[in-house]
């Protein structure tokens, strides 16, 4: 057996190009993928079954210790970074480790050195490796399905809301205007739910590597903060300042997707907030990009949490409000990095807490994009 490892050794270079072929022509999926992200764990995965062949003289029956437990550790890592590939699905997964099993079988024919029991150990390397990958991977795209769908009823909570608020308020008595206003703001907010509702049942069918869909349009996205930013000021009773460089800022946005992104700042800046510091807006056009940040005073996120809050699987059991901010921020994320931007955080005690967006003007075509993760 320590032969049989030694060979492995000897060879990992040639398995892992061999592998690497015949993946590209049997799953569709891989061909477009980066080396690095495609080989992923294999060539880990090859030494590990290198080094326990060879520390043992019958591997087979030294499991489980702490090398077999970390093989497959290893393997459920793979699991999770095919989740984020476009496309993958189990049965893909499952093909890989076959098409490992033949040709790591076929160098150690060619080399004379494959036995019933290098085989019988192989097998239950390919299973036990195969299992924790798709059970890895299945989980994984639960969780995202969780997340996505989590955040869009978490936004179609709000808009329902303030519907159900407006709707109690509603008394004629108070006179036409007042409730002309209820009456436009409760339609509007049931009207933005039964959007959110549509993208809620996409959501639930996501794919690996997927995020939620998005349309683009060639929008002026200074009128959709306008409108976010005087309806704020009806439904908050915070103090809110709109500052902004030009009131014609056009390019190819998703607009509902950034008043989405934009609302949930806000109402995070509310709930967190001092209430009687003044809530800023401010957007500026950078020429091919434009930059959006929101500002608050109030508790800020704690500086060794920061890092993590727009993590879009993690789960923090800690700590209640870092869960209500991430919730929203999953979707903060994933609209900007869908622009070609990003978001950056900025939260101290004497400054407060202020979220910057940027976002690329013409990264996108108009049209229908289901986004990557």
């Amino acid at each position: 057996m320590k032969k049989t490892g030694q060979i492995i050794a000897q060879n990992i270079s040639l398995i892992i190009k061999t592998w690497e072929e015949q993946v590209k022509k049997e799953i569709l999926s891989s061909k477009n993928m980066d080396v690095v992200i495609l080989q992923d764990h294999l060539r880990y995965f090859t030494k590990d079954i290198s080094d326990v062949m060879t520390r043992y003289s019958n591997p087979i029956y030294a499991c489980p210790d702490e090398k077999y437990i970390e093989i497959f550790e290893n393997c459920s890592q793979h699991g999770k970074h095919r989740a984020l590939s476009s496309n993958y699905t189990v049965d893909q997964i499952i093909l890989e480790y076959i098409i490992f099993n033949r040709v790591l079988t076929e160098v150690l024919i060619l080399n004379n050195v494959y036995t019933l029991d290098v085989g019988e150990l192989l097998k239950y390397f390919m299973e036990m490796a195969t299992l924790k990958s798709v059970e890895a991977f299945s989980k994984s795209i639960q969780d995202m399905q969780e997340k996505l769908v989590g955040t869009l009823a978490h936004d179609i909570r709000n808009p329902l809301s303030t519907a159900k608020t407006s709707l109690e308020l509603l008394d004629c008595q108070e006179g036409e205007d007042l409730v002309s206003t209820m009456k436009y703001i409760a339609i509007k907010s049931v009207t933005k739910s039964l959007g959110l509702i549509e993208s809620l049942m996409d959501a639930i069918t996501v794919k690996a590597g997927q995020g939620i869909m998005l349309e683009f349009a060639e929008i002026n996205i200074f009128k959709i903060i306008n409108e976010i930013y005087k309806d704020s000021e009806t439904i908050y009773f915070n103090e809110f300042e709109f500052k902004y460089t030009s009131d014609n800022i056009v390019g190819i946005f998703d607009g509902t997707a950034i008043r989405r992104l934009i609302e949930n700042l806000i109402s995070n800046a509310v709930k967190y907030g001092l209430y009687k510091s003044p809530i800023t807006i401010n957007i500026k056009d950078l020429g091919e990009a434009v930059e959006l940040s929101i500002h608050n005073y109030g508790k800020p996120i704690p500086k060794e949490r920061q890092g993590q809050i727009f993590q879009f699987l993690k789960k923090d059991n800690d700590s209640i409000q870092l869960n209500s901010w991430g919730m929203g921020l999953t979707l903060v994320k994933i609209v900007a990095e869908a622009h070609g931007g990003y978001v950056n955080l900025e939260s101290d005690t004497i400054n407060g807490t202020r979220f910057t967006i940027l976002m690329k003007k013409s990264i996108n075509k108009p049209g229908k994009k289901r986004i990557k993760l």
